[in-house]
């Protein structure tokens, strides 16, 4: 980064933000790690579901002790509004009159129950921008069906494509397609403030969950489109390459991966291994003669990495130019050299379950670098400050609506 201190790329841009789980909150956590201020509106009556998901600090379940939650709200301040209280719109409006963009991530059709559609924030602030994503988008057959990413996993492909032929379909762990979206979103949302800047008019993005998955498996679907050639599962392996899959290595639950795409690597693997007598057989000198007897060279070779460490086979194999390397545990992420020297993983003081570990943006901006400043807000933490400082409410008049139970 530029010794030279500059504006946040994002600076005075002003989020209001009433996505929950995983894409919607994505995609504003990058817009507040570049500057944006980004107001998190959830309630207790129905908090965020990730909220009372696992992992738990020390494995104490609680509102606010949610790993998962942390890591997808730093840098956002906390209000408590319960959105079904009469009393509601008050704030509502006054959080849209403030906005720049307002986030929403629910299923078509509850957003508007609450007067927060596109057609009524126009009426308040007829250049918002507004971003809604969702898991099909907001028109369409399917449009209403709600869902998680674990659901769109196998409505976008991913589930057929996972696993091995001869067994049921297994697919990618967890909500695939959430954090394929967050990205898009969020350049979706900077192009539409660059679009204002010129014209002074705001946007309705309409982001689909299920259509970001899918643009992930372009490939497939393109082969199928040009060549009538509908792919399936394949486990490890690689049409273009011989050996391509994870190896057993010495240690407990401990794999190496090995990709073989050129006679070339296939010499260096060779030598790497003592230049075995195995190797040398004619049913392994050519890829197309090793794609015919892969059972037997993986069998073979699976014997020759269990007797080396992953890292061990990683280094031998890459210094012969061998394409290799070593399966990372969780534990192996946060010692890892690479993503400590471009810190990657940066610790941040949450006010109750104390230092953590947040993941900063995979990619860094040279002169506006992205910025982790403070750890996600407990429920409602920010409520006062915000009502108060922000959004412009008198004292009394935020003792009136706290009394009356809007900030639940």
């Amino acid at each position: 980064p530029s010794p030279v201190p500059h504006k946040a790329v994002f600076a005075g841009i002003k989020v209001a933000d009433f996505s929950w789980v995983g894409a919607g909150p994505l995609a504003t956590k990058l817009l507040a790690e570049h500057g944006a201020t980004v107001i998190r509106v959830e309630s207790i009556k129905h908090p965020d579901t990730l909220r009372v998901a696992s992992p738990y600090r020390d494995s104490k379940p609680g509102i606010n002790r949610s790993a998962y939650y942390a890591c997808y709200n730093n840098d956002k301040l906390g209000l408590a509004l319960d959105l079904q209280h009469p009393r509601a719109k008050e704030m509502t409006r006054k959080l849209v009159e403030w906005a720049d963009v307002v986030a929403e991530s629910f299923s078509p059709g509850i957003i508007g129950r609450w007067g927060l559609d596109y057609q009524s924030l126009v009426k308040i602030k007829p250049d918002v921008i507004m971003f809604s994503t969702s898991q099909q988008g907001q028109t369409g057959p399917r449009a209403r069906i709600a869902a998680y990413g674990t659901q769109l996993v196998s409505l976008a492909g991913f589930t057929w494509l996972g696993g091995w032929p001869d067994r049921a379909p297994t697919g990618p762990y967890g909500p695939y397609t959430d954090p394929c979206a967050p990205a898009i979103g969020a350049t979706a949302i900077a192009a539409a403030l660059d679009h204002r800047r010129r014209t002074g008019r705001g946007m309705y993005i309409d982001l689909s969950q299920y259509e970001a998955g899918a643009n992930f498996l372009a490939p497939v679907l393109l082969d199928y489109l040009a060549n009538g050639r509908l792919q399936g599962a394949q486990g490890n392996r690689c049409p273009e390459a011989a050996p391509h899959g994870v190896f057993p290595c010495k240690g407990r639950d401990r794999w190496c991966t090995i990709a073989v795409f050129d006679e070339k690597e296939w010499l260096g693997l060779r030598e790497s291994m003592g230049d075995p007598d195995w190797a040398r057989r004619s049913e392994f000198a050519s890829l197309q003669l090793r794609k015919q007897n892969e059972d037997e060279l993986e069998r073979n070779l699976a014997q020759w990495t269990a007797s080396y460490s992953p890292e061990e086979v990683m280094h031998m194999l890459q210094k012969r130019g061998v394409p290799a390397g070593v399966v990372q545990t969780c534990e192996d992420l946060h010692r890892d050299p690479q993503l400590a020297h471009r810190r990657y993983l940066r610790e941040l003081e949450h006010s109750e379950i104390g230092r953590h570990h947040y993941e900063a943006p995979a990619f860094q901006l040279s002169r506006t670098p992205a910025e982790l400043k403070r750890a996600a807000p407990c429920l409602g933490q920010d409520t006062e400050h915000v009502c108060t400082r922000i959004l412009g409410l008198s004292d009394e008049e935020f003792v009136d609506l706290l009394a009356a139970g809007v900030f639940e």
